[in-house]
């Protein structure tokens, strides 16, 4: 099934704190990924334990796109970060889930 992906405002924000060359790693893994069955459990897709930030995170290399099902064909990008260890940090800042 094909998915419409949209990026929200604080994703848009999130991503602009990558460096140009990183932004289009992520933006690629976006597009590569998550147009089409987004909703599948793959070894780069995976279902969340409830946090607040969302269900579902892709991996690219280190970095991390939290996203959101919407009903219909959609997904919401909510956040974009990266892993250090096991860290989570969001526009640079340690995030904790």
């Amino acid at each position: 099934m094909k998915f419409t992906v949209i990026l929200l405002p604080s994703a848009d924000t999130d991503l602009t704190y990558f460096r140009t060359h990183e932004q289009r790693i992520i933006l690629t893994g976006i597009g590569t990924h998550l147009t089409y069955d987004a909703t599948i459990e793959t070894k780069r897709r995976k279902r969340l334990d409830p946090n607040p930030i969302a269900p579902w995170e892709l991996r690219i290399d280190h970095y991390r796109i939290f996203y959101v099902l919407v009903p219909a064909t959609q997904i919401h990008v909510v956040a974009i970060g990266y892993k250090d260890h096991n860290d989570l940090y969001i526009r640079g800042k340690k995030v904790d889930l």
